[in-house]
C-alpha cells in the first residue's frame, strides 16, 4: 500500500532527504574551508596578490641588479677571528674538543719534539681520511699553535649554505678555499693569513680518500709555503678512517696516531710543483713509520723504496685488504713491502 502524499510517513522520508542534503553541503563548506585556509591554500591565495601582500613586479626594460654572493669562496670569516670569538673557540676547543677527541680517538702523538724549536706561523700539510682529521689535529697541536690556527676548508662543502659557514667558520677558524680550480681571492687569504702570522691546517688532496688509501698531493700547501716563505711541516693522520670513513653516518671508537714530521722549507729555485712532491714524500715516509719503525721508515726513505701514500695499483678488494693495520709487512708483486690486514 503506498503512503498517500502529505502522510507522516512520506514527510518524514522527505525531511530525511533534505537532513542529508544539508549534511553533504555542510561538509562540502567544511572541506573548502580547511582547504582554504591550509599552508598550501594561503601560498596559493599569497600568490596570486599584488603588492604590498606580495612581492612588488619587476618592469621589463630595467635589468635586474646581480644578486649578492656572500657564501662560497665569498663568504666573510672576519668576524670568526676577532677576540671574542677566538676566546670562546678556545674555551669549545679545550673543553668540549678535546675530551671528546680523547675518549672517541685515543690519539697517540708522535713527533711533536720536531715543533719545538720551529716559530709560527707554519703550515700543517695532513692527510685526509674522515671529517674527524681537522678537529682531532687541532687537538693534538701544542698550545702555542692550537689557538691562532686557521683551517682551509672547501667552500663548495662547507660554505654552501649559511648555517654551515657559520658553524665551521666559529667551530674551527675554517677558511674558504676553491678546491676544484684555481681561485686568486681564497689563495690570497690563506696566504695574508699566514704572513699576518696565522698557522694553516692545509689537506693537499683536497678531499676525503674514498677507500683508505691516499690520493695524490695538489700543490695548495707547497705554492702559499713559497709565496709567504714559512715551513711545511708534513702531518700523517692514522685510524681516522676507522672511526668516521666517507660515507659513514656514526662514529666509533678507535685508536689513532698523530706523527709530526720535520717542518720543510722551499729551497733556492725550488717551484711548488718540485716542493709538492717533497711534501708528499715526507707524508708517506711518516705513514710508512706508523705501521713499521723510525730506522726502517727512514732507510726506505732513502732507498726510494717508501710506499707511496696511494697504495698499489691492484684490483679495489685487494687495495682494501692491504690498508694499514699492523706492523707485520708482506712483500707484493711491485717488490715493495705492504702492511698486512689483520682482523
Amino acid at each position: 500500500m503506498t503512503p498517500k502524499h502529505g502522510s507522516s510517513r512520506s514527510l518524514l522520508k522527505t525531511r530525511a532527504v533534505r537532513a542529508d542534503a544539508a549534511l553533504g553541503t555542510n561538509r562540502h563548506r567544511t572541506a573548502a574551508a580547511l582547504k582554504r585556509y591550509s599552508p598550501t591554500g594561503i601560498a596559493s591565495r599569497a600568490g596570486s596578490r599584488r603588492f604590498p601582500l606580495a612581492a612588488p613586479s619587476w618592469p621589463e626594460n630595467v635589468p635586474r641588479p646581480a644578486p649578492d654572493h656572500d657564501l662560497g669562496v665569498d663568504y666573510d670569516t672576519s668576524w670568526s677571528r676577532r677576540y671574542p670569538v677566538r676566546l670562546a673557540r678556545a674555551m669549545v676547543l679545550d673543553n668540549v674538543t678535546r675530551p671528546l677527541a680523547r675518549v672517541l680517538a685515543s690519539p697517540l702523538i708522535r713527533g711533536d719534539e720536531c715543533l719545538t724549536d720551529v716559530g709560527a706561523p707554519v703550515i700543517f700539510a695532513a692527510n685526509h681520511t674522515s671529517h674527524i682529521d681537522t678537529p682531532l689535529l687541532m687537538s693534538c697541536l701544542p698550545l702555542r699553535f692550537r689557538h691562532r690556527t686557521v683551517v682551509a676548508a672547501a667552500a663548495d662543502y662547507f660554505f654552501d649554505r649559511r648555517w654551515k659557514a657559520d658553524f665551521f667558520a666559529f667551530s674551527l677558524a675554517a677558511i674558504p678555499i676553491e678546491r676544484n680550480k684555481v681561485n686568486r681571492r681564497s689563495a690570497q687569504l690563506a696566504a695574508d693569513l699566514v704572513a699576518d702570522g696565522w698557522n694553516l691546517i692545509i689537506f693537499p688532496e683536497g678531499g676525503r680518500s674514498p677507500d683508505g688509501w691516499g690520493q695524490t698531493f695538489r700543490g695548495g700547501a707547497a705554492y702559499l709555503s713559497v709565496k709567504t716563505n714559512r715551513p711545511v711541516v708534513p702531518v700523517h693522520l692514522e685510524g681516522t678512517g676507522n672511526a668516521l670513513p666517507k660515507g659513514s653516518k656514526g662514529i666509533r671508537r678507535t685508536r689513532t696516531t698523530v706523527t709530526f714530521g720535520t717542518p720543510l722549507w722551499p729551497e733556492e729555485g725550488e717551484d711548488a710543483r718540485r716542493f709538492g712532491l717533497r711534501i708528499e714524500s715526507a707524508v708517506a715516509t711518516l705513514a710508512d713509520e706508523t705501521v713499521t719503525d723510525w730506522w726502517t721508515a727512514r732507510k726506505r726513505a732513502v732507498t726510494g723504496t717508501t710506499p707511496p701514500l696511494q697504495g698499489p695499483d691492484v684490483a679495489p678488494w685487494r687495495r682494501s685488504w692491504a690498508l694499514p693495520k699492523t706492523t707485520s709487512t708482506h712483500s707484493g708483486s711491485d717488490g715493495i713491502e705492504w702492511p698486512h690486514r689483520s682482523d
